[in-house]
């Protein structure tokens, strides 16, 4: 098998080509690793347990281990997914940019002064949640900032005027709507919950996710990216974890990587989620995403991560999480390189909206379903659209979902639990 043209761009060494395509010629997935990582990345390829001590050795690797890394983490993904590679396709509804957090890299947050409103209405929820279903869209992803209320007057007096105790009382609300009025299944993304909070969006929620990003506390000192962001303390993203672990509510989470954090710290968030799921079996999606620089921003001269520093922290994510955890790298952030990530563990593309922008990442485009296509079959993989709720957490689990909600989900999909109509249905 010949690797797939990439056009890898000025600022990314040609040789991330060489050393990925190495990975297709290797029998042994661990041959090209030095003699330690071998013995670990045999034990992980049996499925047998590591110590976190084992895990932190990752962080010692290599470039000439990449290749290795890859391969092992590309066996255990189709040892555990096959060739499916997954995406959902989405309305991206940001229902508020005010956030109580100041992170330095952060572009969606706004003040009241500068939003055009405080709040979407429930009608302006609904005209994007309509117009995505014409287009065969079926998650309504709700992504807001943290709180406004504990901040911002403005954000409490908007929310007590409609008869709304909390931006999350309100979240809940037009998920409602969403559910009445629509065919599409939310997915939320409110920043961290209290026990209550996620019980009553477990309601009116297929999944719900919180990135846990970093567990560097280094990061939440005076002149680092979460100094005025208490949301982003790890404790508090911890807990957050866990509680949708306890409550059986299907969980999307992630790291942030590029940040400040070092290779053992990204190491130990990725150890943290797998322990998480090894006690509650909650987490159905760990997003790899790495840091974009954005204009006017406190982090806009910061560099970007490199490739190969995103290759390797994906393919020691597959590793360490194993074959079973859907793992995704937004093509939209890696516009030139997103293929390569098929080879190095990943099964699934993220969300991916035929008609909204990421307000998140607003200078970086969704890929077009067509071409994302041909990308992923030119890799002898195929791209299947699916919910925001993987199959797995509602073809054979009844707990994970709410009663309410089942009807919702199944006449969505297909016997295998993915969207009715496949691909096809997109381009």
């Amino acid at each position: 098998m010949l690797l797939p043209p990439i056009h890898i761009g000025p600022d990314h060494s040609s040789s991330v080509y060489t050393i990925i395509q190495d990975t297709l010629t290797k029998r042994d997935p661990a041959s090209r690793l030095n003699s330690t990582l071998q013995l670990i990345v045999h034990k992980l390829l049996e499925e047998r347990d590591i110590e976190l001590t084992e895990a932190c050795l990752f962080a010692k690797a290599t470039q000439n281990d990449l290749s290795g890394l890859c391969e092992a983490s590309r066996h255990l993904r189709n040892k555990g997914k096959g060739t499916t590679i997954s995406f959902s396709p989405k309305v991206f509804i940001p229902l508020t940019r005010l956030c109580r957090d100041f992170c330095d890299y952060c572009t969606f947050r706004q003040s009241p002064a500068e939003a055009d409103s405080l709040f979407l209405s429930p009608e302006q929820v609904l005209d994007i949640a309509k117009a995505g279903q014409k287009l065969g869209c079926t998650e309504a992803l709700f992504t807001l900032g943290e709180r406004p209320e504990l901040r911002y007057p403005e954000a409490k007096a908007w929310l007590q005027k409609r008869g709304f105790k909390s931006t999350l009382d309100y979240l809940a609300f037009v998920c409602s709507i969403v559910l009445k009025e629509t065919t599409l299944l939310p997915h939320s993304n409110p920043g961290t919950m209290s026990r209550i909070e996620m019980s009553q969006l477990k309601e009116v929620n297929v999944s719900l996710g919180v990135m846990l990003e970093t567990l560097s506390l280094k990061l939440t000192k005076p002149g680092q990216p979460h100094h005025k962001a208490p949301s982003k303390w790890p404790n508090v993203r911890r807990k957050t974890l866990d509680l949708a672990g306890r409550l059986k509510i299907p969980f999307t989470t992630g790291i942030l990587t590029g940040i400040g954090e070092s290779k053992i710290d990204r190491i130990e968030a990725l150890w943290a989620i797998k322990q998480s799921n090894k006690t509650y079996g909650h987490i159905q999606e760990v997003i790899i995403q790495n840091f974009q620089a954005k204009k006017l921003t406190p982090m806009s001269n910061h560099p970007n991560p490199s490739i190969h520093d995103t290759l390797w922290t994906t393919a020691v994510a597959r590793l360490i999480l194993g074959p079973d955890i859907n793992i995704q790298v937004p093509p939209n952030l890696n516009s030139n390189t997103y293929p390569l990530f098929l080879l190095a563990g990943i099964n699934d593309w993220g969300g991916i909206s035929p008609l909204t922008k990421d307000f998140v990442n607003p200078e970086s485009p969704w890929p077009a379903l067509d071409t994302l296509n041909q990308e992923t079959a030119a890799y002898g993989l195929n791209l299947r659209p699916r919910l925001p709720i993987y199959p797995e957490y509602f073809m054979n689990r009844q707990d994970y979902v709410s009663a309410s909600l089942r009807p919702n989900i199944l006449r969505l999909v297909d016997m295998d639990g993915f969207v009715q109509g496949g691909i096809n249905r997109y381009v």
